[in-house]
Order: structure tokens, then sequence, then C-alpha cells
């Protein structure tokens, strides 16, 4: 299916696609990631490639899980009833590899993570003695079994310590490295170019002539981008101006993974990324039933997937999240590539325009969603106080306060 929508241009039969449709096309566009192997150190942040399986049990031997005395219950478990002295006929400190079996009538001290002697049953802590080093007095003693790490208890050689999709973070790192792995297969990351064009545009910190505004959309982007898992590399914007914008393409596009390009791709005239892909691979434009970031463009240059975002800084925010994050993080072998969603009630009451899916900035918390700013795709510093997006459902136009919605989690949500 995903394949068959990507095959077929965006609007070719008039009718705006829906938001799964272009989802499907976006995803088409990008194969999974070639696997590479990375050392522990560089594998922070990446998504394992393959199950990984552990080398050896942990724990990898039995051992204590308190300071304290290794013993034979059948002696010691009548502390309670009155003490019993026996002599200490061993140290075990961790790290020991020496150890000898416990003999009958006596003792060892040992230490917490110290392997267990063969023969010892239970370790009694040392608050329950008077710590004695040559003979000890048990005052009281713990049930048979109590305060022992049985090998293999955690995981068992051969079993699988870590799935493929994971992403490695610093639990799954420890984990790889307690079971003597050094290397960890994942997915390289995607080298992703991202293109703003408008002539409009001018460097943030250059003085600003009447008309112009400081171009944001590559920063804005190329962040998202570095936080799915790819590597950004933002190319310097471009007015409109066809030759200008091929030329600049053409010039990094073989390095690529992926082209991110922002702004031309209206139905307004100047819509430079249309005019100059028109006749060149196979990128479609056409509408999305989606509010905001209606005008979408996907396809390829030179065999180089290619994404064409509208240029309002909240529409490329939206569609980088509705269309491009998933897919990036799918092609990086994430097993869940989505946001998390969550059901909130809604603060207050809102109205949606029928027929488009709305993806409303919010404010989420504790369970319950207020919407930050009205809808207009030009409120960035709504934007920035976000901290999810709120999805109204095409055939919905209107939610009182108190309603049910689906809301989408973006960054600092769960902070």
């Amino acid at each position: 299916m995903a394949g068959d929508v990507a095959r077929r241009p965006i609007g070719q039969d008039g009718r705006v696609r829906t938001v799964e449709e272009h989802q499907a096309v976006v995803n088409a566009l990008l194969p999974a990631s070639p696997e590479e192997q990375v050392p522990l150190a560089a594998a922070h942040g990446r998504v394992l490639a393959r199950d990984v399986v552990a080398r050896v049990p942990l724990p990898g031997f039995d051992n204590s899980a308190m300071d304290g005395y290794a013993a034979r219950w059948s002696e010691v478990g009548g502390a309670a009833g009155a003490p019993v002295r026996l002599p200490v006929a061993e140290d075990i400190p961790a790290g020991r590899t020496d150890v000898v079996p416990l003999e009958a009538g006596t003792v060892h001290r040992i230490m917490t993570g110290a392997p267990l002697p063969p023969g010892a049953d239970v370790v009694v802590p040392v608050e329950l003695t008077d710590g004695g080093t040559d003979v000890v007095e048990l005052r009281d003693s713990p049930p048979a079994g109590s305060h022992l790490r049985r090998a293999g208890e955690d995981i068992a050689a051969g079993t699988v310590a870590l799935a493929a999709g994971r992403p490695l973070g610093a639990a799954q790192l420890g984990l790889a490295a307690a079971v003597g792995v050094t290397e960890l297969p994942v997915r390289r990351r995607p080298r992703v170019l991202v293109l703003s064009t408008g002539s409009e545009l001018v460097a943030p910190g250059e003085e600003l002539q009447p008309g112009q505004i400081y171009e944001s959309n590559s920063a804005l982007l190329a962040a998202a981008v570095d936080e799915a898992g790819g590597i950004p590399r933002r190319l310097h914007f471009v007015p409109d101006d066809v030759d200008q914008f091929l030329a600049t393409v053409r010039a990094e596009l073989a390095t690529a993974d992926l082209l991110i390009t922002s702004g031309g791709v209206s139905a307004g005239a100047y819509e430079v990324v249309k005019d100059a892909f028109r006749t060149l691979g196979t990128v479609e434009f056409g509408k999305v039933a989606m509010q905001p970031g209606g005008p979408q463009g996907a396809g390829t240059v030179d065999g180089v997937p290619v994404v064409t975002l509208p240029g309002n800084p909240v529409s490329a925010f939206v569609s980088f999240e509705v269309f491009v994050r998933p897919a990036l993080r799918r092609a990086l072998g994430h097993a869940s590539p989505d946001r998390l969603r969550v059901p909130a009630r809604l603060a207050g009451s809102l109205r949606s325009p029928a027929g488009r899916r709305q993806f409303l900035r919010g404010r989420y918390e504790s369970g319950v969603v207020s919407q930050v700013g009205g809808p207009g795709s030009h409120l960035v510093a709504h934007l920035a106080r976000a901290n999810c997006l709120v999805v109204v459902p095409e055939d919905v136009t209107e939610l009182p306060a108190g309603a049910e919605v689906d809301v989408v989690l973006i960054e600092g949500a769960l902070q």
C-alpha cells in the first residue's frame, strides 16, 4: 500500500491528500539506514540494529548481597534463641578468585559482591553480629537463602540482552558493558541537508531592511533533525531564484541521504522550489488535508529523497513532526518511531475548520491541555511556549471545555 501511494503524485487526481497518504509517501522515500559497528563510547543515543546476546550471565557467579558472614543455615538458624559463636575461617573481599569451600562449623567473613563459598546457603549481615574477625558471635540469622545473588538470576548467558530497535541510553550501555560487549551494531545516522528559500530572508544579526525577516527555519529544522537522530547540514538560504537554488542543491546533494527544503511550495508566484523541481527528478507537489502545513511536496532528485515543507515556521515545524520525524526514526530502526500520544481534557473550548486535521499548539500538564496562541502559522513565539500538539480530527469543528482530545507530546512535555 505504501509503495502504491508513493508512486502516485500528490494531487494528480485533483483531490487533497489525507495526512496518512502523505505520511506513506514520505515513509516510502527513506529506506532503512545502513548498519555500522561503533564502540560503546560512541553508541549513546543511537538505535540498535540487531539483537545483542549476553556473552556472560549476570551475576556471573553466586555472590553476597551484603557485608557479613557466609554460613550454613543449619548451623546458625537458631541464633535468635541463643547466640552462636563460630570461628572465621576465611576473609572474602570482592574480587577474590581463589575462594575455598566453607567447612562445617565455620563461617567466612564476606563483602558485598564477593563470590559465595561452596557450601554456604545464607549470609548473616554484619549488623546481626559482633563483627569478630577470628571468632564471631551471630546474635540472629535471616531465613535460609537470604542475601544471596544467584548466578544468572538477572540474565542468562546466550539470551537477548538488548533488542533491535532499542534506543541506547545510559542503562542500555551499562548492560552492554556488563555482559562483555565492546561494540554495538547500530543504524547509521542519516545525513540531512536543510535549505530555506525566500528573497525576504536575512541572516540573524544583520540589519533588516523593510520587508525582510530573519531566517529561522533552518535553525529550527536542523535542531529537529538532530533530535530525531539525523546529522543535519544547514545550507545557506537562497533567494527566489531557480538557478541559484539548483546550484546550491546540486553542489551538496551527492553527500546526502535526504534533502529538506522550506518555502517555495505554495500556489502563488515566485515559488522557487516548485519551479526548480517541476522538470527535475520525481518531486510532486499538492495539498494535504491539514492545518497548518497544507502545501507539501515529496519525491527524489538524482536518487536522493526530497521533502519540501511550507515556509511559515509553524507550518514547517508541524510538517516535520507529522511527516519527516517519524520517517527518519523508522529509517533509524526505532521500534516506536512516533511521538507519544496521550488523551487530555481541554482547558477551554476550541474551533477547527471542517475537512482539515488541525494541529494546534498546546501546553499539557497533569492530563489537561491549554491552547497556546491562535492557529496562525506565523506565531513562532507561541510555538516556543508549547509542549504538545493538540490533534483535532477532520470531521470535528467545535469542542467544548472539558472534552477529551489526543495530544502529541513534544519537547519538555514530561518535565
